[in-house]
């Protein structure tokens, strides 16, 4: 197992931590290493569930953007569909 080390800790946030710990029954150290497998299991679980539209974008995130400025005008007016009755 590895240890952690945290420099800097507020102290307040100590505080706050300490009495979450309490509350679940836990130690301090306890108290983080399940506060940090909870975000990080669902972080995992968000990107494994990222829709459809995500992935797309996210695979064409690199490419340049299109230029629109090379589309021809448009011509004409346009028409509502006519459906037969």
């Amino acid at each position: 197992m590895a240890t952690l080390t945290i420099r800097d800790f507020d102290d307040d946030l100590k505080a706050a931590l300490r009495v979450r710990a309490a509350q679940h029954g836990r130690s301090m150290e306890s108290e983080v290493r399940e506060i940090l497998r909870q975000v990080l299991v669902a972080d995992e679980a968000r990107a494994a569930n990222i829709g459809l539209g995500s992935r797309i974008a996210a695979l064409f995130a690199d490419l340049d953007e299109p230029a629109f400025d090379d589309l021809p005008p448009r011509s004409g007016h346009v028409k509502a569909a006519e459906f037969p009755e």
